[in-house]
């Protein structure tokens, strides 16, 4: 299959995806599944691609596991929060304002399976590199995969410990990673994209698994990510998180400022 076709293929699977999140949610009056099925998503476009591709079976295989892997451990993480506790702020924050009109909401989630197609495209260039063997830009690959991966790992589960202390409801984490960083997490989960950038060395297509980390970038810094996370957290958080802001780095983590 070509390219277009592809990633029409994956577009119409992730729009049925994301069709029967908006349902749950309708159900439930909970966004934040839209996240979980993004997660999930991504990472199985990883293996469906390595299906298609016509690479070399070692960048492939390896597309397969890393990123099948990436998007599970995001997803069940996700799914645990969606699961056990109420709906996240940013979401509830959206729905005083647009209610549940399902137009709205349906259409919200249409727009991930969209994004879910647009971070598939390194995952595409992976896929058509037909080196084949661990060459010198598959072991960095795999290095810088499992140092982001472990970062965003420990950045998670630093965070799940200090939110489930009943004593630190309205204060800000500062424990572990997230003293050097107000977002260590994003930082992580932008720097695994740069995994892909090196699978692909070799590709004809390698210049596409530039958008990887240029377009996560975009979304982290200006669109979805630390705007709406910051803006939430000065609502329930107010002085202590503006305190936070003026001591820490905001993504690169950094030794923070005494004042």
């Amino acid at each position: 299959m070509n390219l277009l076709a592809d990633l029409v293929l994956i577009w119409l699977l992730a729009a049925l995806a994301q069709t029967a999140g908006w349902y749950w949610q309708q159900q439930r009056r909970n966004a934040g599944i839209v996240d979980v099925i993004w997660a999930a998503g991504v990472g199985a476009t990883a293996i469906v691609l390595a299906l298609l591709g016509d690479g070399a079976l070692w960048p492939r295989a390896t597309l397969a596991v890393l990123g099948s892997f990436w998007g599970l451990r995001l997803a069940l993480y996700l799914w645990r929060r969606v699961r056990s506790e109420s709906e996240d702020g940013r979401y509830a924050y959206l729905r005083t304002i647009w209610g549940d009109g399902a137009l709205r909401w349906f259409a919200f989630f249409q727009f991930q399976a969209l994004l879910i197609v647009l971070f598939a495209l390194p995952f595409a260039a992976v896929a058509r590199n037909p080196l084949d063997g661990p060459r010198a830009g598959w072991i960095l690959a795999i290095a810088v995969w499992l140092i982001a991966i472990s970062g965003e790992a420990i950045a998670d589960a630093q965070l799940r410990r200090f939110r489930t202390d009943p004593a630190n409801r309205g204060r800000t984490c500062r424990a572990g990673l997230w003293r050097y960083s107000r977002h260590p997490n994003y930082f992580f989960e932008w720097l695994h994209w740069f995994a892909y950038v090196l699978l692909a060395l070799g590709s004809p297509l390698a210049w596409l698994a530039w958008s990887g980390p240029l377009v996560m970038y975009a979304f982290l810094r200006w669109l979805s990510g630390i705007p709406f996370t910051e803006a939430q957290a000065l609502r329930t958080r107010g002085d202590d998180y503006r305190d936070y802001q003026r001591r820490t780095s905001m993504l690169f983590p950094w030794f923070p400022r005494r004042s």
